[in-house]
């Protein structure tokens, strides 16, 4: 009796951990178009204004507002909202669940607005805060100033698409909000070219300029594709204001000291844009640290998107669902199965960006203006970013651990220590080892993985384990089977080099060579040291290829 109820129990919750991972696979999908076209959009930014002082001055605009994409769409408003939304669908009527997220909206509405209002008033204080380094330079603090006050209502834009994103995906609608970004990147720089370059002369604006309105327009469409999805399961907007309300407090309780346990690696990437806004380059003068730093944190943002943010998103109404009801020991199994597919799928992705770093920056970003220099400096800057990866994606599985369980004060704690780190450490490397951006991507991944040791060890202690003997043991092999990938590549990319050279097209050659090398080996390299995780991740991410192939093959043909 007992051994088959195990058994039952067992296989349920070996079915659980294959949905959530299956869930994973469908955002990641998702995450790829939208990651790959934000490269894209980049790639095109870098083309029309290379890496300096128009740049400059556009990226830390963006920036400013952006801190809170990372906040709210993939942080604290999530972490947050989504276990309390979740309990609502559980254990009360749709209806209750509905006004909650009513009241949410409400309150996004009338805080952020006035957020946003205030950062227009106040954008020459926060450009001199965050980029003192921009007055030696002619023109570009008041351009990011201008910059900043188009841009700044992206914010109340992304926040309320971040709170669709977590009705949709307590729902378990995860492809529509994951494929939201792809429209904002879609809107953003084909609004931004119309409005720059076509009407922009007759509207009297610049083609930056141009750039910067496309930004909030693109934010609108990112809101808007998931409002069609949120009708059909019967969530409209109605204004709602109360306060006091006993799930508004709750979620608002949690996700005070949640913008601080998710703020951190954003708070560093700022504080970091600080100096490298005074790194002197002897090529470039003050002009291009503050790009490069931007373009390699965007390359990282591919697997964190893929990986990391896909995780989190199809773990974080699992574990709250476990929570609620008690089961721990799901709890744990869950939470264990998401890490190890984290390292199965980061660490090797950390280890080709830095062998491959060159020729991905040059295939994608290398002409117009910007140059093989520029190329040479992102490169060096997303090797040192890539080191953290594992780390920075695990984060994005940990903080909604906690939050769950009703602390977000642990992971708030960490984080501030960790701002503390990362300013320590950064500005030893500038200072002392004279790294210049390199040792700002370092301190960022350095924080990144202390955030994760910390966490994990706390959590561990917590709820009494992560089955963390058959994790190590995971790890261990997938670093291993990351190590003969890396090598192996590492000769492919040597030789086509030496072969072919260093222009754009060379560049895209090697990649079309040595990507399908990297992915043969490491794959063979697993199968071999028997890395448990590799079917699971096969079957997720395969299943929604073959489910629209089925599909397809199934509908009548004329």
């Amino acid at each position: 009796m007992n051994s088959t109820g195990n058994k039952t129990a067992a296989g349920a919750a070996s079915k659980g951990h294959e949905s959530v991972v299956r869930s994973a696979g469908v955002v990641s999908i998702a995450v790829l178009m939208s990651r790959v076209t934000g490269l894209l959009r980049e790639s095109v930014m870098a083309r029309l204004f290379g890496a300096g002082l128009i740049y400059d001055a556009f990226m830390l605009g963006f920036r400013i507002p952006n801190l809170t994409r990372d906040l709210f769409a993939e942080g604290a408003l999530s972490s947050a909202f989504v276990p309390t939304f979740t309990e609502y669908l559980s254990t009360r009527s749709k209806a209750e669940a509905a006004r909650l997220a009513n009241l949410v909206a409400t309150a996004i509405l009338i805080a952020v607005g006035a957020f946003c209002a205030l950062g227009m008033i106040f954008a020459p204080a926060l450009v001199h805060l965050l980029a003192p380094g921009y007055r030696e330079v002619p023109g570009k603090f008041e351009l990011a100033v201008r910059m900043t006050r188009i841009m700044f209502p992206f914010l109340l834009l992304v926040a309320l698409a971040a709170q669709a994103m977590g009705v949709l995906n307590a729902s378990n609608r995860f492809a529509v909000p994951a494929l939201a970004s792809t429209f904002f990147n879609i809107g953003s720089v084909g609004f931004g070219v119309l409005i720059g370059y076509v009407f922009g002369p007759r509207l009297h604006l610049s083609h930056i300029d141009g750039m910067a309105v496309g930004v909030v327009l693109g934010g609108a469409l990112q809101l808007g594709w998931q409002v069609p999805s949120l009708h059909r399961l019967g969530f409209r907007f109605r204004a709602a204001i109360h306060w006091s309300d006993p799930g508004l407090r709750r979620i608002l309780r949690l996700m005070l000291p949640a913008i601080l346990g998710n703020a951190a690696v954003q708070v560093n990437v700022m504080v970091n844009t600080n100096f490298a806004s005074s790194i002197y380059d002897p090529q470039r003068g003050f002009d291009g640290p503050v790009s490069w730093l931007s373009y390699a944190f965007r390359f990282m943002q591919l697997p964190l998107g893929l990986f990391g943010v896909a995780m989190a998103s199809a773990t974080l109404p699992s574990i709250s669902r476990s929570a609620a009801e008690g089961n721990m020991e799901d709890f744990r199994r869950t939470l264990s199965k998401s890490l190890g597919m984290v390292f199965l799928l980061t660490v090797p992705s950390s280890v080709g960006l830095m062998v491959l770093g060159k020729s991905i920056i040059g295939a994608i970003y290398q002409g117009g203006r910007f140059h093989l220099y520029d190329t040479e400096q992102t490169a060096i800057a997303l090797s040192c970013y890539s080191i953290g990866l594992a780390g920075y994606a695990a984060l994005k599985v940990l903080n909604p651990a906690f939050y769950a369980l009703n602390d977000a004060r642990t992971p708030m704690l960490v984080s501030i220590a960790s701002i503390a780190i990362n300013y320590a450490t950064a500005a030893a490397m500038i200072r002392a080892a004279n790294l210049r951006q390199a040792g700002l991507a370092l301190s960022t991944s350095v924080v990144a993985l202390f955030g994760f040791f910390v966490l994990f060890a706390i959590l561990r202690k917590r709820i009494h384990g992560i089955h963390g003997r058959e994790l190590a043991s995971g790890v261990l092999k997938v670093f291993l089977a990351s190590a003969v990938m890396g090598g192996a590549v590492l000769l492919t990319t040597r030789g086509m080099e030496k072969w072919l050279g260093v222009s754009q097209m060379a560049r895209l050659a090697d990649l079309a060579v040595s990507i399908p090398v990297g992915l043969g080996i490491f794959y063979l390299s697993c199968r071999l040291l028997g890395v448990a995780e590799l079917d699971l991740a096969m079957r997720a991410f395969l299943h929604p290829i073959r489910r629209r192939w089925a599909a397809g093959a199934a509908r009548p043909r004329d």
